[in-house]
């Protein structure tokens, strides 16, 4: 039956003779066979090697799409559970999801469901069976992903305060390259907030026509206008996300464009600006929910006076009213990240400012920041208060102020003191960012700050590598909407949880991962063909007792279908917290790996059982064919 469906499927394209590797190529992706290009034309560089010229019949088609889709290891999978070796009857395919893919609730409707969705032949189909075909199909599908399907829509409690979540948050969002020089951009919002992105951070400075204008502060990064950047926000908000959205103000500019910024957020968001507590209370002990607050932009900035004065001057007309802040001077909150062109200072100069920042914060000297009470009005949920100490917060904080901390304060206060860290996020969305010294916008491991419930953890988007790739596995969980709710021992007031003394927080894990096999690997860019020695490592981030890293054997000059069967195991205490991580590379030299492919996810999201794990390039992009087949077994 599969040959007769094979030959009809083929042979209209065969109608007019012989075809070439174009005519090849076309057939394939009318038939949705995702391939290679490179892997590809070495199949079809073997098959007329057979004879001569370059063109190939209908069985030399048959014959290249059998060694790009028939891979014996689900072939064995097929046989095991096929009554004759050809056909997989309903009863059999749900013996196998019950006993491989550990799919307990699976009955015989879930089985009729696969066979009706994947099963190509249509007289198999009838008979409620599967051929190797149809098999080959599901196998390669979604649903055998080792992403859960579950974790791909929005299945967490969206009704908990703000606090309870980490959310999607990222730094200097303007720039898409690097600190000092680079371009600011528009697509830096535009991609972040496709992304999912659910924290936008702006910085404002004074522009001509007093027109406010947006880039790195006292570099030499491009321009661009605010009311550029807002209507691209306006655009895009909600395309990826219906849950709110923070714009986090680094403001720079005089109260009369800070009155501008402010016309612009009304006058271009209009009813998406959140502008007044929700159903006008003005009592607030906790924060409303990411289900509240949906299609919102809430704006963090500085805010002068209380909310019911705020509510109050709603009435008036109060164009041209300054109101000042005290702001010390010490690790200023707006100034955030933005060093003058540390340069310019002489280096003993610098040494002894760099000393005296590591110690404890002196009384600072008190600078005044006037702020606009139109741009302070819009300030409800979100206001930003400079970090004292755990303790000051805890006597004064309110729910609604929020703390921004840099990353070298952030990982010293949690050495010190986790415990109090950890206490702080029960109670006050943190945000951290990157030390204003990475001038080529690299990025820190966000890890250990959602190990204390750091909620705004904010990296450069614009930078590839590990901290972007766990930043994006992260948030792939809960439909990728770019809130996903904290461990409850992060949310509980009076946890006793930290990541070096997990105590009876702990819910052992113990994985066993069998690598099986690649398939359809980026080449290796030093191959003129399609070759890699290709070597899988396999990376568990989370607490610090979980942090693993295991490596499998290098397969020589094989990047189409490498074959490992290997078993890897970890012990893991904190699953909640864990992120698995996939990386292929291929082995250059001794001392020098290239990197193929990746694929990270929370290791809550892993599927159990037989599964495909796809692979993104280094920029994110999902690699269309590439993918590793491995079994995923956990108690």
């Amino acid at each position: 039956t599969s040959h007769t469906w094979f030959w009809n499927l083929i042979q209209n394209d065969f109608k007019t003779g012989n075809i070439d590797f174009e005519g090849c190529m076309r057939l394939l992706e009318k038939m949705q066979i995702p391939f290679d290009e490179d892997h590809l034309k070495h199949i079809f560089k073997k098959t007329i090697d057979k004879h001569t010229g370059d063109i190939i019949s209908m069985d030399d088609f048959r014959a290249i799409y059998r060694a790009l889709v028939h891979r014996p290891e689900f072939e064995e999978l097929f046989k095991a559970y096929s009554t004759d070796g050809k056909i997989l009857p309903d009863g059999q395919l749900l013996k196998f999801l019950v006993k491989e893919q550990f799919q307990t609730e699976a009955n015989e409707t879930t089985a009729l469901e696969i066979i009706m969705k994947y099963e190509p032949i249509d007289e198999v189909r009838t008979k409620r069976m599967m051929s190797f075909e149809g098999f080959i199909r599901y196998m390669n599908s979604e649903e055998c992903s080792i992403f859960k399907s579950q974790h791909r829509s929005i299945y967490q409690d969206m009704n908990q305060p703000l606090c309870d979540y980490f959310i999607s948050s990222s730094h200097n969002t303007y720039l898409i390259a690097d600190q000092l020089m680079g371009p600011s951009h528009l697509w830096g919002y535009t991609s972040a907030l496709l992304k999912g992105c659910r924290c936008l951070e702006i910085d404002c400075w004074d522009g001509n026509n007093n027109e406010p204008i947006v880039y790195h502060g006292h570099t030499l990064t491009s321009r661009i206008p605010f009311r550029s950047v807002i209507h691209v926000i306006d655009k895009y908000a909600f395309m990826s996300s219906a849950y709110p959205l923070v714009l986090s103000l680094e403001n720079h500019c005089s109260p009369k464009q800070q009155e501008v910024m402010a016309d612009c957020l009304k006058s271009i968001l209009g009813d998406k600006l959140l502008s007044s507590p929700i159903g006008g209370e003005v009592d607030m002990t906790r924060l409303p929910s990411p289900e509240a607050l949906k299609f919102k932009v809430l704006i963090k900035n500085k805010k002068v006076g209380t909310l019911e004065q705020s509510l109050l001057r709603m009435e008036d007309e109060y164009h041209g009213e300054i109101e000042e802040v005290s702001d010390s001077d010490s690790e200023g909150e707006d100034s955030d990240d933005t060093l003058p062109l540390q340069t310019l200072r002489s280096p003993s100069k610098r040494r002894a400012e760099r000393k005296s920042s590591l110690l404890p914060q002196k009384k600072a000297k008190v600078r005044k920041t006037k702020i606009a009470l139109a741009l302070s009005d819009l300030v409800v949920y979100t206001k930003s208060q400079k970090f004292v100490s755990f303790d000051h917060s805890l006597q004064h904080q309110q729910c609604f102020e929020n703390n921004s901390i840099g990353e070298s304060y952030a990982r010293k206060l949690l050495r010190i003191s986790a415990r109090e860290f950890i206490a702080h996020t029960t109670r006050f969305i943190t945000r951290i960012y990157p030390k204003g010294t990475r001038m080529s916008s690299s990025n820190y491991n966000p890890q250990e700050f959602w190990n204390v419930g750091c909620q705004m953890v904010a990296l450069n988007f614009q930078t590839p590598g590990t901290q972007m790739e766990l930043q994006d596995g992260k948030f792939l969980d809960n439909g990728g909407c770019g809130y996903v709710l904290k461990p409850e021992f992060l949310r509980d007031r009076n946890t006793t949880f930290t990541p070096r003394n997990v105590g009876g927080y702990s819910k052992p894990m113990s994985l066993s991962i069998r690598l099986i096999s690649g398939h359809q690997l980026p080449p290796s860019s030093m191959s003129k063909t399609n070759k890699a020695d290709p070597m899988v490592q396999i990376e568990i981030y989370g607490v610090p007792e979980d942090q693993a890293r295991k490596k499998s054997s290098v397969i020589k000059s094989n990047a189409l279908c490498p074959k490992w069967n290997e078993t890897f195991s970890f012990n893991i205490q904190v699953p909640e917290l864990a992120m698995i991580r996939f990386c292929v590379e291929d082995e250059v030299s001794l001392v020098n790996n290239e990197f193929l492919g990746q694929y990270t996810l929370p290791v809550t999201s892993l599927n159990t059982g037989y599964r495909k794990i796809p692979l993104m390039s280094k920029e994110g992009i999902k690699l269309e064919s590439a993918s590793l087949f491995a079994h995923v077994w956990y108690y």
